[in-house]
């Protein structure tokens, strides 16, 4: 089990970019896929991006390809969301998961989760 802490969500315009950043508390990503899920009120937490430590391989969501990029930093032992282009839709608490197999979509799947960080999209 490893702990995740997230940061870096805000509030930004249309258009606008944010970048969030998934920690794990006193452990290591290393034989762990990182995944990106957002939840909006009233509506179930959805997938964004994953990507494995171990080869960086990526998958996406196809509502945000094209617009986030999710990488590892070997050195600072983080994993980033990088989130341009941002829409009103974007809208919602952004949580990073861990879990050792790759590629998981589905939230249940992942036994490891931060404690989220708000992103609110203007119009």
């Amino acid at each position: 089990q490893v702990q995740l802490v997230e940061s870096g969500g805000g509030l930004v315009q249309a258009g606008g970019s944010l970048k969030l950043s998934c920690v794990p508390s006193g452990g290591t990503f290393r034989n762990y896929a990182v995944g990106w899920f957002r939840q909006a009120p009233g509506k179930e937490r959805e997938f964004v991006a994953v990507i494995r430590w171990s080869g960086g391989n990526t998958y996406y969501a196809d509502s945000v390809k094209g617009r986030f990029t999710i990488s590892r930093d070997n050195a600072k032992n983080t994993v980033s969301l990088q989130m341009n282009s941002l829409k009103p839709e974007d809208t919602a608490v952004y949580y990073c998961a861990a879990e050792s197999a790759y590629p998981l979509v589905v939230a249940t799947l992942y036994k490891n989760w931060g404690q989220g960080t708000q992103v609110t999209v203007s119009s």
